[in-house]
């Protein structure tokens, strides 16, 4: 049977790529499209190996995912093009920001079909200075020319278009979606103590403060589990929190659903520029209530008091307020609450919204 078209997508890491598109990617083999990747290959080097499972084949590029220098940056434009020279992909598909704009400049110089996603505004954006200068110019050399781009959220499409980075399409998916087949609902523990349960990289824009600060303030009225890989100097930090009994660290987890199956709550106090917390739509999916902060990208996947709680940014005190409400709380109005979640996130964040999205975009060109 004849190949149609050939795909590139570009990202960061094997987690953007197959984490969060690997049912659009069995979709497009499915429908006999010609797949490529490329992202970093990490310290895990599962690349090629996951690419052959998935039957796409797998090109590495290297990215500074947290840094900012002018040469690798440059770099990184010349590897895309030449990629996509030596490929030549009928469409390109990219996922945050370097992806987003470098990809995107990249398929300019090449006159290829580009479609980004915006996966959150980022910190650059977010705090403003020269840097988000720089990065609102590169957007609007990137998107120009794109065929459609996918935002997560309104609030970040209304960003874009006040910021005059212009292109002739768009429209906004409900995140990344999630897998209701993968992330079924779990039994809601009837145990105690009650477990609060942190999942994230463990860095302060994710909110690793205002969760220890909680945990100190709650001692013995609850365990806090922390998993996660430790950023910013903070191993040393859960080291010592863990020894005075106020945290339990896990570090970085293969399979988070082994430890949300024995968790009451899960609590994300982000003040991250999140797209749509993937983290969250997981947890509600699994069944299993959320506290997180009422802010872009986190608000979106939780009806407060309904599937959880919502906590101001930035705040301890509040968080610490919630937890108490939460903790206060039978099993039994726990236990709705995550169905509740469940049943949003089957209305609404459905993954296959997502990727019926992507399908509809590229058979069009």
């Amino acid at each position: 049977m004849e190949v149609k078209k050939k795909i590139l997508i570009l990202g960061n890491s094997h987690l953007v790529v197959f984490g969060f598109r690997g049912e659009l990617i069995e979709q497009l083999i499915k429908e006999r499209y010609d797949v490529v990747v490329s992202f970093p290959n990490g310290v895990f080097g599962e690349g090629e190996e996951t690419s052959k499972k998935y039957g796409c084949r797998f090109i590495e590029t290297h990215i500074e995912r947290r840094k900012t220098n002018p040469l690798s940056d440059f770099k990184l434009i010349r590897d895309y093009v030449k990629l996509i020279r030596s490929e030549k992909p009928d469409v390109v598909l990219a996922y945050t920001v370097k992806c987003d704009t470098y990809g995107g400049i990249a398929c300019r110089i090449t006159k290829t079909n580009f479609i980004p996603n915006i996966t959150g505004i980022g910190k650059g954006l977010a705090e403003g200075g020269l840097v988000e200068k720089i990065l609102i110019l590169l957007y609007k050399l990137a998107l120009k020319k794109s065929n459609i781009v996918f935002f997560q959220n309104q609030s970040d499409k209304q960003y874009f278009f006040e910021k005059g980075i212009k292109f002739d399409k768009c429209e906004v998916l409900p995140g990344s979606g999630v897998n209701l087949k993968k992330f079924q609902p779990l039994d809601y523990p009837d145990s105690n103590p009650v477990i609060f349960t942190y999942i994230a990289r463990v860095m302060k824009a994710k909110g690793i403060e205002q969760f220890i600060d909680a945990a100190r303030a709650l001692k013995g009225k609850a365990e806090f589990h922390i998993c996660g890989y430790c950023e910013e100097n903070y191993k040393n930090i859960i080291k010592k929190e863990q020894a005075d009994g106020i945290v339990i660290y896990h570090g970085l987890v293969n399979n988070v659903i082994d430890y949300e199956r024995n968790s009451h709550c899960i609590v994300l106090p982000t003040f991250h520029p999140e797209g749509v917390s993937n983290v969250l739509l997981e947890a509600a999916a699994l069944a299993r209530p959320v506290i997180t902060t009422d802010r872009v990208g986190c608000r979106e996947t939780v009806d407060d008091k309904v599937t959880g709680l919502l906590v101001r940014e930035k705040d301890s005190q509040d968080l610490i307020e919630k937890m108490k409400e939460f903790l206060d709380m039978s099993t039994e109005t726990r236990r709705n609450m995550g169905l509740n979640g469940r049943k949003k996130m089957m209305n609404e964040f459905d993954r296959l919204i997502v990727v019926n999205a992507y399908m509809s975009a590229i058979n069009s060109l």
